[in-house]
């Protein structure tokens, strides 16, 4: 069996799927915690700390650790997410010492100097400039305010200018002790690395992580709503969408498929009709969000302010019709292109170990391609039916940037969904 799991006494799990035809090992260490685990006082936290870690740890300046991964000719780099954390490598096998040693000394031994931070506080507050410069962009931060108003889950993951200008030191101290403990976090790796090399690696390198502490997640409260903003720009960015189902939902995949079919390819029902047909978008899109006890399904299209009043209707229609007329062709569609995406995916060791870490922070175990595909051919045209319906069960979520009187009111685009 190529995947293999192994958990430390320090609650550190170590998952590794190896692939001895390849040359290269991508791993990292995955955190369970992410912007949801934040207090509202400073959101963007999870954030700036993953920015801050690569600023200088006791043994390393920030220039050391760029220059010892490129000197290998290996790649570092690291995301946070709403749920999650990241910190990954891909280096040659031979490498993959390094690379352990790197990602475990910028999690245990980060010096957070004050120095290094403000400038670094800089640098986040020039990304979150250009977010709110990016229309396509921002509108899915607005999307998902709306839709959980007043939770983390609902604020951006890169924060607000002001709670980030004047972020404290011990806020980023403060929330690694709190979430970075064994317990919370999965060491993955996928390449040619053997199993019982990457335990001894981390039995040794992950030796200071933080005691475990308690920690409890506040239920997910769909709110939903409508946010609009006008601004002078050329096109009206409209997200709109609908709670939707957590990985653990027996309707998960079912949701991806529909996701899929209706807006997930050229062949989508949304591409065909609203842009192929229609000319009323350069981009359209469906997607779902899912979380560990709920969900988010939305459709986002860009379009001029002269499309937007037939724009609505229309993808209001095809949401509708969709419920009501997903037939087998259509799903057999979805279905195939869901299963070679996931297959596909096993030619690259870095979507491999990406996999491998969020199955066993979700599912607390790997979950194995067989068991994905199978519940991807299991879904149906009813199965896809019956999702489209839960969707409608509480009031949409609108989010609107750009020119926005041309958009139908709140009320009259839930009436078109209900």
């Amino acid at each position: 069996m190529s995947i293999q799991v192994t958990t430390l006494s320090n609650g550190l799990r170590v998952a590794t799927d190896t692939m001895p035809h390849v040359e290269t090992v991508s791993l990292g260490a995955w955190v369970a915690a992410g912007t949801r685990n934040e207090r509202p006082e400073v959101n963007g936290v999870a954030h700036l700390l993953e920015h801050m870690v690569f600023k200088g740890t006791a043994r390393r300046s920030a220039q050391a650790i760029a220059e010892e991964v490129e000197a290998v000719g290996g790649q570092i780099n690291a995301y946070t997410a709403r749920e999650n954390t990241a910190y990954y490598c891909k280096v040659l096998k031979d490498d993959a010492p390094l690379a352990v040693d790197i990602v475990a000394d910028i999690l245990q031994h980060s010096k957070f100097d004050p120095d290094e931070l403000a400038r670094e506080r800089t640098v986040v507050l020039q990304e979150i400039g250009q977010a709110n410069d990016t229309p396509d962009d921002i509108v899915f931060d607005h999307f998902q305010a709306t839709a959980f108003a007043d939770q983390g889950v609902g604020r951006p993951v890169l924060g607000t200018a002001e709670i980030v200008g004047r972020m404290p030191r011990e806020a980023l101290t403060g929330y690694l002790a709190d979430h970075y403990s064994g317990d919370r976090m999965v060491l993955a790796a996928a390449g040619n690395i053997a199993h019982e090399r990457a335990v001894e690696m981390a039995e040794a390198a992950f030796s200071h992580l933080p005691a475990p502490k308690p920690h409890k997640l506040d239920p997910l409260r769909y709110t939903g709503g409508d946010f609009r903003e006008d601004r002078d720009l050329d096109q009206l960015h409209l997200v709109f969408g609908f709670e939707a189902l957590s990985y653990h939902d027996p309707d998960y995949y079912a949701m991806q498929v529909l996701s899929t079919a209706l807006g997930g390819g050229m062949s989508s029902r949304l591409f065909q009709e609203v842009r192929e047909k229609r000319g009323l978008v350069y981009s359209i899109y469906s997607y779902t969000s899912a979380y560990v006890d709920g969900g988010l399904f939305a459709v986002y299209a860009g379009t001029g302010p002269e499309s937007a009043g037939e724009l609505v209707p229309v993808v209001c229609d095809e949401v509708c019709r969709i419920a009501e007329d997903a037939g087998e062709a259509e799903v057999a569609r979805a279905r195939a292109q869901l299963r070679a995406g996931t297959l596909m995916s096993l030619e690259s060791s870095m979507s491999r170990c990406e996999n491998l870490a969020q199955h066993m922070l979700i599912f607390d175990r790997p979950v194995p391609v067989e068991e994905i595909v199978a519940k991807i051919d299991a879904v149906d045209a009813a199965a896809v039916r019956r999702a489209a319906l839960r969707l409608r069960a509480k009031p949409p979520t609108v989010a609107a940037l750009g020119p926005v009187e041309g958009l139908e009111s709140y009320d009259r685009i839930a009436a078109r969904l209900a």
